[in-house]
């Protein structure tokens, strides 16, 4: 069975040379490159990951790219992208050509970075990304699930998958989880699709993760197994890597056999067009 981690963000260190924007902080004091990624890949049993520049060294893929050229097999990417810079019209148009790159992320899951979804300033992407067919992975709070939702409405080509399950980190498990039903009704359109990623990093209890999985099994539910994607978010795992698989692989009863298959690894791969080995 394919075994393909949905998200993994990798990065290097804040220099003068290469700086990063003041807006938020690394999951972790070292960087973890690509090299690394892939010894962890392997013990786990990964066979693929889904390569997300992070957040906090701003809009640049460039390291994602470079494990791309090195490992084609093993990496794609769904890249960074600014629709407030200067070029970013002209940019739009050649972006998937770039090795590896399937589509783009955009994160709002701070106030800082909400404030142009919440405006509309990004409508323009969405329009293009749409005409381009250029994935996207959009992660945002519950709350704001609903203008993904009528983002989705407005764009039936655009393929949108909801990073993270909509949940926001960091915050007691009441308020975490307390909006989650505003996630499910998103799953009515068939442009979208769900990321069940981090999921450790939200609940504090051991493996197998029951209590968590309780929230994965309804939005299996509700999204169908072709469009539910397990991921790792690795870097700010609080367990080790093979349990995010075995999780999925060995120990959630209430997956059916039959759809390891695609929540494991080919559902991420078919609905980002990153060819089947």
């Amino acid at each position: 069975m394919l075994i393909v981690d949905s998200q993994v963000h990798i990065w290097g260190a804040n220099t003068p040379e290469r700086p990063w924007p003041a807006r938020a902080h690394a999951q972790r004091e070292i960087p973890l490159g690509h090299e690394q990624l892939l010894k962890d890949m392997d013990e786990a049993g990964v066979d693929r990951v889904v390569i997300v520049p992070p957040s906090w060294e701003g809009d640049r893929n460039d390291l994602a790219i470079e494990a791309v050229k090195q490992h084609p097999e093993r990496f794609a990417i769904m890249g960074r992208f600014n629709p407030e810079a200067p070029d970013a019209k002209t940019a739009i148009k050649t972006f998937k050509q770039q090795p590896g790159m399937l589509g783009m992320r955009f994160s709002f899951h701070i106030p800082v970075l909400q404030e142009p979804l919440v405006n509309g300033k990004f409508d323009w992407v969405w329009s293009e990304a749409e005409k381009l067919d250029i994935r996207l992975m959009i992660l945002v709070p519950q709350n704001l699930v609903h203008i993904i939702d009528g983002v989705a409405a407005r764009h039936p080509g655009l393929k949108i998958i909801m990073d993270h399950m909509a949940l926001s980190s960091g915050k007691p498990e009441d308020e975490t989880f307390r909006d989650f039903d505003k996630l499910l009704p998103i799953a009515k359109r068939p442009n979208v699709a769900c990321k069940a990623s981090a999921l450790p990093s939200y609940l504090k209890e051991p493996y197998p993760f029951t209590k968590m999985q309780g929230y994965a099994k309804r939005a299996y539910e509700a999204f169908g197994p072709q469009r539910l994607f397990w991921g790792s978010d690795w870097s700010r795992s609080p367990v080790p890597y093979r349990e995010h698989v075995h999780m999925w692989l060995k120990d959630a009863p209430w997956l059916k056999e039959a759809d390891k298959e695609w929540v494991l690894g080919r559902g991420v791969c078919e609905w980002l067009g990153w060819k089947l080995p």
